[in-house]
């Protein structure tokens, strides 16, 4: 599950965005822009209890990986841009940063007091209250696991059960009759993407409350898997359902963790 969680997330992230013909390839730097997000809100308020702390993580998360996923959005719903180049090259860019957070400055969410710090460039550590629970004994679940399946349940609900996931089926099949009926596709493409983003972004929350406890700039840490990547295969193999996406994330993270 260790594996499984971010993936499932990425997954989630890339099927969202497929199910009106975007091809969101940005996963990867909206994971690590949750990340950053996350542990900010988790600096932020570190005196605060559990109660406030997690679900601020999570909301900064969602925030600050779907803004990094509505630069592509924009430049695709208003400039026509081809969302798979720009996403892909914000991935770059995004790492860079989270470089350049921890490595090349003394940033908010670099320790700079410690005796680690002193010897190598580290994040700050978040309180014990940042921690997110973990459920069972023998098999432990990561709290973010269970909040990924909560997220695929909530997903399938929006695409199949609601006035917005009929638009976004319709303008997928065919974008000259949703113009014509009057749907406002910029604005479908935008909210696709941001949603796309978001669970990303959740994914980088994820990672941090339940297996880093700081934001990791290591290139053995949040970045060694590439866990944006796999999420669009674990996606791609699980036929872009939000229930599969699942069950292939579980898969596909047992095998990198094996």
């Amino acid at each position: 599950l260790v594996g499984a969680t971010p993936l499932l997330f990425t997954g989630l992230a890339a099927a969202a965005a497929f199910r009106m013909n975007l091809f969101n390839i940005g996963g990867e730097g909206q994971l690590y822009f949750g990340a950053i997000g996350s542990s900010a809100a988790g600096l932020l308020l570190a005196g605060q209890s559990a109660v406030v702390l997690i679900p601020a993580m999570m909301i900064a998360g969602i925030a600050a990986g779907a803004a990094w996923a509505l630069i592509p959005g924009f430049l695709r719903a208003h400039l026509s841009t081809n969302e798979i180049i720009t996403s892909l090259m914000l991935n770059y860019v995004a790492g860079l940063f989270l470089t350049y957070l921890i490595f090349d400055s003394s940033s908010y969410w670099r320790d700079t007091t410690s005796a680690s710090a002193a010897v190598f460039p580290v994040g700050k550590e978040l309180t014990e209250a940042a921690t997110w629970p973990t459920i069972g004994s023998n098999v432990v679940v990561p709290f973010g696991f269970l909040v990924g399946i909560v997220a695929a349940i909530g997903l399938w609900v929006l695409y199949s059960r609601t006035r917005f996931g009929f638009e976004v089926q319709v303008m997928s099949d065919s974008p000259r009759a949703a113009r014509y009926s009057g749907m406002r596709t910029r604005r479908k493409i935008l909210a696709v993407m941001g949603l796309s983003g978001g669970l990303a972004g959740l994914g980088g929350a994820s990672q941090v409350g339940d297996f880093l406890h700081t934001l990791d700039a290591d290139p053995n840490g949040l970045r060694a898997y590439g866990y944006g990547y796999t999420g669009i295969v674990v996606a791609a193999l699980a036929r872009y359902n939000p229930f599969a996406v699942v069950l292939v994330a579980f898969l596909i993270g047992g095998l990198q963790n094996a």
